[in-house]
């Protein structure tokens, strides 16, 4: 069983207006519709989209965390969430005008007591299952909450991928995660470098595999993505041709893709044209990537 975790899972409004945002004034939307959001989430839907069943695990508060996990179910999703007394499930406004402008909401209330009750739906993962960590971590709990997480579960061989940046993704490297996903940027802020060269980034990428990572996934938006796996080989994936309408969620997509590919298949090389087609199928769709994109994408990698 696939499992993913979404510490601040939100409902994304998302507005679309014609010309510019008028601050200050009244603004009438074009269209508007809902979107039920979050890393972890994002990578569940994919999942399910190429035919993975996945249970979604996180935290949620007041009527806006009804309306997400009943949302989620009518999506066909399972989830486990927790249900916390403070605060709420955020509402993020998206506005789609001449410019995208956003404004998140700041989420529930995280207690020890709230966390605990995950570390017990975390203890029933057993061995050959997979857990997603992805996302930052909310201000209301200790930095090091990945950290507590994997050593909990260290020696249960279980396959965890984790998608985070900086110190959240470089201070898990001793738990030895099956997948960890920075993009280029991210890889080379790591080691304070600008990284210009596929050999500078399997550089880096080979330097977090000494670190305990087993294989590292480098996405590079428009240039497409580099995998360095745990067997020490790299692979190397263009992207498809299209229009980009959409960045947000291409990250989860890829990383979805890449472990469907490679749970069906147990071929990495599979396993990036599949994650290179799910994230560039989602950043050519307004959400995320249909079965149908992702399928015609794949055919042309």
């Amino acid at each position: 069983m696939l499992y993913t975790v979404t510490f601040n899972p939100a409902i994304d409004y998302v507005i679309h207006l014609s010309g510019s945002l008028k601050l200050g004034g009244i603004n009438r939307n074009e269209s508007e519709e809902f979107q039920f959001g979050g890393k972890g989430i994002n990578v569940s839907n994919v999942l399910k989209t190429l035919g993975l069943d996945t249970v979604a695990l996180g935290f949620v508060a007041g009527f806006t965390g009804d309306g997400l996990e009943k949302g989620l179910a009518d999506m066909g999703l399972a989830t486990d969430f927790i249900h916390v007394s403070q605060g709420m499930t955020r509402i993020n406004a998206k506005v789609k005008a001449a410019e995208e402008t956003e404004i998140n909401g700041i989420g529930p209330t995280i207690t020890d007591g709230d966390m605990e009750k995950l570390y017990e739906k975390l203890d029933r993962i057993g061995p050959s299952d997979t857990l997603v960590l992805s996302g930052s971590i909310p201000k209301c709990l200790p930095g090091d909450t990945y950290e507590r997480i994997m050593a909990r579960l260290e020696g249960k061989n279980i396959r965890i991928a984790v998608d985070a940046e900086k110190d959240l993704l470089v201070n898990v490297l001793k738990y030895h995660p099956f997948l960890i996903k920075p993009n280029n940027h991210e890889l080379g802020e790591i080691f304070h470098r600008t990284l210009k060269s596929d050999g500078e980034i399997v550089e880096c990428a080979g330097k977090l595999q000494e670190q305990g990572a087993r294989n590292v996934l480098v996405s590079m938006a428009g240039d497409g993505a580099l995998l360095l796996d745990e067997a020490g080989e790299s692979h190397r994936m263009g992207c498809p041709k299209g229009k980009v309408l959409n960045s947000v969620g291409a990250g989860d997509s890829m990383v979805a893709g890449f472990l469907a590919g490679y749970l069906k298949t147990g071929d990495y090389g599979y396993a990036l044209k599949l994650g290179s087609a799910a994230g560039s199928a989602t950043a050519f769709s307004l959400g995320l990537g249909s079965r149908e994109l992702i399928d015609s994408l794949l055919e042309t990698l």
